[in-house]
């Protein structure tokens, strides 16, 4: 994992990309962020990059190849498996069922868009400062088998998720 790498969003919604790009500007991260609007650009992208991104955050529906498709081809790619770069899900679709399955596909994260920048910001912060050791150890043990998938609610009634191994 290159914590310096850029980051790479993919995020079909132009609003989504411009608030994305405020939050990441206002939290002055050095990281170049690089947004794509389907996950078919950003696999070529990646294919074709000698850059080693520090984690990829990508939304669930898109266009041409949706986040579930894009991360069961980098999973299947023995060249992209290698760059061990983290897949996290940043979306409005969280189901019970999309957050199950996001795990099913080893991804490293699943968070939930928020309606307001300051809450963006948070979990941006979240994912970039507090969770890059956070991460870095949960792609060593992605290697591992793990036994179950748990989905729970908050007391807020939000769906968050956490890997049980």
């Amino acid at each position: 994992m290159n914590k310096n790498g850029p980051v790479v969003i993919i995020e079909d919604d132009d609003d989504d990309q411009a608030i994305l790009k405020e939050v990441f500007e206002n939290l002055g991260y050095p990281n170049e962020v690089i947004f794509f609007s389907d996950g078919l650009e950003a696999l070529k992208y990646l294919h074709q990059t000698e850059a080693l991104p520090f984690l990829i955050l990508s939304d669930i529906n898109m266009p041409k190849l949706d986040g579930f498709a894009l991360r069961q081809k980098l999973k299947s790619d023995a060249a992209l498996q290698l760059k061990c770069i983290p897949y996290l899900f940043f979306s409005t679709a969280a189901t019970q069922k999309a957050v199950v399955d996001a795990y099913s596909l080893s991804v490293q994260g699943f968070f939930v868009k928020q309606s307001s920048i300051a809450e963006i910001e948070a979990t941006i912060f979240a994912i970039m400062d507090i969770g890059s050791d956070v991460l870095h150890l949960i792609i060593l043990l992605t290697f591992k088998t793990y036994k179950q998938n748990q989905v729970s609610e908050n007391r807020d009634g939000k769906l968050f998720a956490c890997r049980c191994r």
